[in-house]
């Protein structure tokens, strides 16, 4: 009799354990997305860093965050005038294929997803770019898959990188030298990941003297080779705007991208310096984008006819 009342005494306890940690998690529960369980990169093993409270508030409300900007871009030797969009957005991200996820997953990981598009014209035809990138929230890991595409008249690229052992690259072009490419490279900085690290946590950049992945737009577009470089990377304040920049040391390039130092970060322009063209047409540009405007608003559900005059708030 003893024993079975110890045995109960014990089972009691273990419920009544149970049912505290359920009503603390049930307290402490976050959005969706931050409430699935999150498999950390073991390559780098840094902790997650905190979501304050602002943050949950600003991302966690339900919509993206949309910004249109004034673009000048630099291709063929000369600057073409068009305009460029950022759209910022938190998502659930299934780690194992490598997508957003559909529903509710204990593998899940609640990323930080940028999406960036540029529209401009080369003489008769137009050139349409655009580069996603999937960042974990907790900021303890690089991207996880960033991917990009360009089309114009004379065909299309796609490149993606994902995250996996070690970084995998796939990459498609219409011309005979690039054509189809496979390829593996050891972790490093990405440059497409500065964006989101930004809006997450700016004081966590990387500065100094670096290793970095330039961005896959710059691969592409200037048909180099698929490598890390070294960079000098430094980030400077002046009258509530900061500046993040990274100096490749080979000369080749040069990106500034200045942003609002208060919480929620953002993006107010950017700068990329550049050889631009080819053979007595080359020379150095610079490449700029100004802000225009800025929505939050659920894109997703706005797709009928009478939401077009929005377009008009982005000034696009």
């Amino acid at each position: 009799m003893k024993t079975v009342f110890i045995a109960f005494s014990t089972l009691l306890s273990v419920l009544l354990i149970g049912c505290k940690q359920s009503l603390k998690e049930q307290e402490d529960k976050e959005p969706l997305a931050l409430a699935s369980a999150e498999k950390v990169d073991t390559t780098l093993e840094k902790t997650k860093q905190p979501l304050s409270q602002e943050f949950k508030n600003y991302w966690y409300a339900g919509n993206a965050e949309i910004t249109s900007y004034v673009l000048e871009q630099a291709r063929y030797g000369e600057l073409r005038k068009g305009s460029a969009v950022l759209i910022y957005v938190t998502e659930p991200f299934l780690p194992n294929k490598q997508v957003k996820a559909d529903g509710n997953n204990a593998d899940n990981i609640p990323v930080l997803k940028l999406n960036t598009t540029k529209n401009y014209l080369t003489g008769i035809y137009p050139y349409s770019i655009m580069a996603s990138t999937f960042y974990p929230v907790y900021n303890n890991q690089h991207a996880l898959k960033t991917s990009f595409s360009a089309q114009e008249w004379c065909g299309q690229v796609y490149a993606q990188l994902n995250n996996r052992d070690k970084f995998e690259v796939v990459s498609h072009s219409y011309f005979e030298s690039e054509a189809d490419q496979e390829m593996e490279l050891p972790k490093t900085h990405l440059e497409n990941e500065i964006w989101n690290i930004i809006r997450i946590n700016p004081e966590t950049l990387p500065v100094g003297t670096i290793e970095i992945l330039p961005s896959l737009e710059y691969f592409r577009l200037k048909h180099k080779e698929v490598k890390a470089l070294m960079a000098d990377a430094s980030l400077s304040k002046e009258e509530g705007v900061s500046t993040y920049t990274l100096s490749y040391q080979n000369k080749e390039r040069e990106l500034k991208i200045q942003f609002n130092t208060a919480f929620p970060h953002e993006i107010v322009g950017w700068e990329e310096t550049f050889v631009s063209g080819y053979g007595t047409n080359a020379n150095k540009i610079t490449s700029k984008a100004k802000k225009l405007k800025q929505l939050k608003t659920p894109y997703w559900r706005q797709n009928s006819n009478k939401d077009v005059i929005l377009r008009d708030s982005l000034g696009l």
